[in-house]
């Protein structure tokens, strides 16, 4: 590109951040009710699944502890309950320092459900709408087809179907090229199809939230994440970028199987796809907040991100550890699953050094988050190992139920 439309395009992002710096997010209706952290009932309802959590805690901590995981936790929610948290290893091998329930891990790619939650209530309260154009608040953007450019909206970048090409430029934040710079060579990217139509995955595309955001708060991303999600969902540990991590004493460290390795920043660019850092008591809170029938407005924020927007086409592989899957989905940050009659809403996570998973299913309100510093094969099955059990446990309570119910018929 001349090195005029770089300045060109510079300057209309700067101008845009400069015109909004004064357009704080505007009072608006609580979504959650007010309180320090979304908690647990106070007194627990008895478990109908406590024989399913009783297999699972046992094979999950026997397979962690049998892979030579160094450091992992989770947890499961089920209705409005932690039934299950526990942490496993060390932060770092070779110490005694272990891993405990405020310890944060890099969440990677599972940064995309929080940022979709966000985008949900940003929308909701009118701050930023899913179908807004995307040059409305980054009036300098260029793609290789006008077309795309013109008719491309945040819900396109939150659902990867902008119609780039997939992955695009995930060469250049793996070297850490500054985002605006990577931006600034959008227009060379190739294209495959106009907004809406196929599904292909981005780092760099999504993150153009971070962009407007800031464009339209006048905050930077961090901020709002913190106002809007962190605080009030009770992610008291939660954080955004890379100098937060490492600053941070209470850390779980990568490692390259049971070697540890050095941190890195890489990804931390693009924030809104992979840049945020949590605890395992942060993301059950999370789950919490999220399967919790709080307020009308946060079920119609869940409307919004959990309905599918796009069929994905994914390798059998992807899935390997599930059984057969029915339908394969992408809504706005989240994987959308079709799996044994349900609808569940998934995503993985990694970055060298770490794995994260989390699912949840509202019918059956249930949620499950595993983070880790040692990625290894466990990560994979953390969550179907799960899931498939307690769906067929209640597949057959329903049958039992079903079937003692025909046999009180009177004839």
């Amino acid at each position: 590109m001349k090195k005029t439309g770089i300045i060109g395009i510079v300057g209309a992002v700067l101008l845009v951040l400069f015109a909004s710096g004064q357009q704080h997010i505007q009072s608006v209706p609580e979504i959650l009710p007010k309180h320090d952290s979304p908690v647990a009932k106070s007194i627990p309802e008895p478990l109908d699944i406590e024989e399913i959590l009783t297999e699972y805690d046992s094979l999950i901590s026997a397979e962690i502890k049998a892979s030579g995981t160094v450091g992992a936790a989770v947890a499961v929610t089920y209705k409005n309950q932690v039934v299950l948290m526990k942490c496993f290893g060390v932060k770092k091998s070779g110490t005694k320092d272990s891993i405990d329930e405020n310890t944060i891990f890099r969440l990677a790619s599972v940064s995309k459900p929080i940022s979709g939650v966000l985008a949900g209530m940003l929308a909701e309260e009118k701050i930023i709408g899913l179908d807004d154009k995307v040059t409305d608040y980054i009036p300098g953007l260029r793609l290789k087809n006008p077309t795309i450019t013109d008719e491309l909206t945040i819900r396109n970048l939150l659902s990867h179907t902008t119609g780039l090409a997939p992955h695009a430029y995930d060469d250049l934040v793996e070297q850490k090229v500054p985002f605006i710079q990577i931006m600034n060579q959008l227009y060379t990217a190739n294209t495959s199809s106009l907004p809406g139509q196929l599904y292909a995955y981005q780092n760099v595309m999504f993150s153009l939230y971070d962009t407007i955001v800031a464009s339209r708060t006048g905050k930077n991303y961090g901020d709002v994440l913190k106002e809007k999600l962190f605080i009030p969902f009770g992610m008291n540990d939660a954080s955004t970028g890379f100098e937060s991590f490492r600053n941070d004493d209470n850390k779980a460290l990568p490692h390259s199987g049971a070697t540890p390795i050095k941190m890195n920043d890489r990804y931390y660019n693009t924030i809104p796809a992979a840049g945020v850092n949590a605890s395992i008591s942060d993301m059950k809170n999370f789950l919490l907040t999220l399967l919790a029938d709080s307020t009308p407005t946060l079920n119609n924020v869940e409307e919004m991100i959990f309905t599918p927007q796009i069929q994905t086409y994914l390798t059998r592989g992807y899935f390997s550890q599930w059984n057969k899957v029915d339908s394969k989905e992408y809504g706005i940050g989240w994987r959308i699953v079709g799996y044994k009659g349900r609808k569940v809403a998934y995503h993985g996570g990694y970055v060298k050094g770490y794995r994260a998973e989390i699912a949840l299913c509202k019918d059956e309100q249930i949620g499950i988050v595993y983070l880790s510093n040692s990625p290894t094969g466990i990560a994979a099955k953390s969550v179907p190992e799960f899931i498939n059990r307690l769906f067929e446990f209640k597949d057959q309570q329903k049958l039992t139920t079903n079937s003692v119910s025909t046999d009180n018929q009177v004839n």
